[in-house]
């Protein structure tokens, strides 16, 4: 025969012990989804530096939306925006060409260089931590990281 007032005393302890490990198991997986995102978001922004650096090496200008006067600058910018998934705008992303930083105010034609010239195009990109439990291995709740490639530009 079964002791119906064991099962009694034990129904509230399942309650009890799932209310303790949920947040927890919540917490963690929360956690392993947001650095998914992240290294989504590396790999798409790598993917995107790259293919606006191939746009760049030849020199075009046709893909700026101001099709008056159209710029290269403002074309390969346009580039990997259209290949970034809609990360280049939140991530505050920072361009650099050879080493050189550029704000948004002080961009030129002249920044991808010159037919033959090695440019060097480098994305840095900050991702801002929603989880607590990463907190502690980022800086000022954000997680930097920069993506680059490195092209000839052809002869044009």
């Amino acid at each position: 025969m079964i002791n119906k007032t064991k099962f009694r005393r034990q129904s509230g302890a399942t309650i009890v012990e799932m209310a303790i490990v949920a947040p927890v198991v919540l917490l963690v997986l929360l956690s392993l989804l947001e650095l998914s995102i992240i290294f989504f978001s590396t790999l798409t922004m790598q993917y995107a530096v790259r293919e606006g650096a191939r746009y760049a090496v030849t020199g075009q200008s046709n893909l700026d939306p101001a099709t008056a006067n159209q710029q290269r600058y403002a074309a390969v910018i346009q580039k990997i925006r259209s290949n970034s998934m809609g990360f280049y705008d939140k991530l505050g992303t920072t361009i650099s060409v050879n080493g050189t930083k550029y704000a948004t105010t002080n961009y030129s034609n002249a920044m991808f260089g010159s037919a033959g010239s090695i440019i060097v195009l480098t994305l840095d990109c900050d991702w801002k931590i929603t989880t607590p439990l990463l907190s502690p291995f980022v800086t000022d709740g954000k997680y930097h990281f920069s993506v680059s490639t490195v092209m000839r530009n052809e002869f044009y």
